[in-house]
């Protein structure tokens, strides 16, 4: 059979569709029955639609409450991802020195590492430090893995950029800032956003790392795992559930965006 580069066979289609299905139907399955008028079994095909539980979710506090914890948590953590994942970048981009390779493991070994281990290792080390859980330790414990996606973002634009550009600037009279602000920083400026958004998507649903860092603090991942025990809240649980898809969904959507090869954007245009 004659191969045609420019279009997959069939059998290529076939599997990818099955495998969007696979990870999509589910949700799609959530969105659903956030409307069911059922409130305690996955009837199919839901008997009515409702928004009735759309106003039981909103009037309820704790789970504004919770909303408003893990929007904090998320964003705290970006802020410090941001800044010490680009600043990491920076240092290991183009920088050779004895360890570096070490160094890099270790850096990535957060995100790499189950996360049950990353939870015993912060929960462990708050108790050698004798610090009681907050949402300071929550936070602490959602940067150290954010910090992995806002480093591996920016250093992959960086080593892609032509080493003398740098020393063209420098060659041209500008300064190391002057360099970093106007040479560097508008290059990795998309990929610094795209890292951050990805960092916060990651944040805002984490919960291996949580169980082990928030001790009285209830975020909406946890939340929604008290929840499971209750079948008459089901739907408000669904409710919830698409919330959550809206808020991770956009910055993963912008992030690609971002973090698209300029000819796709040409094309796309």
């Amino acid at each position: 059979m004659r191969y045609r580069g420019d279009r997959p066979s069939w059998l290529i289609r076939g599997g990818a569709f099955a495998g969007l299905a696979f990870m999509h139907i589910p949700v799609l399955v959530i969105i659903l029955y956030a409307f069911t008028t059922e409130d305690r079994t996955y009837q199919f095909p839901p008997p009515g639609l409702t928004l009735r539980w759309f106003d039981a979710a909103f009037a309820r506090s704790d789970i504004w409450h919770s909303l408003t914890l893990s929007l904090a948590i998320a964003a705290c953590a970006t802020v410090i991802a941001l800044v010490l994942g680009t600043l990491a970048a920076f240092a290991l981009a183009r920088s050779s020195f004895r360890g570096k390779d070490a160094l890099t493991v270790m850096f990535v070994l957060p995100i790499a590492l189950p996360g049950i281990v990353t939870g015993i290792a912060l929960l462990a080390a708050m108790k050698l430090g004798r610090i009681e859980p907050s949402f300071l330790t929550i936070v602490a414990g959602h940067a150290t893995f954010c910090l992995v996606i806002v480093y591996n973002n920016v250093v992959a634009r960086l080593r892609r950029l032509p080493s003398n550009w740098v020393e063209a600037s420098m060659d041209l009279g500008a300064s190391g800032t002057q360099t970093l602000r106007y040479v560097l920083l508008p290059q990795v400026a998309t990929a610094f956003l795209a890292g951050g958004m990805l960092a916060f998507a990651l944040s805002f649903d984490e919960i291996i790392v949580t169980i082990f860092t928030a001790g009285n603090e209830r975020t909406l991942p946890i939340w929604f795992f008290n929840e499971l025990f209750r079948p008459r809240d089901r739907p408000i649980t669904n409710v919830v559930a698409v919330i959550v898809i809206a808020v991770t969904l956009l910055p993963i959507v912008l992030a690609y965006y971002l973090t698209r090869p300029d000819d796709e954007h040409e094309t796309a245009h």
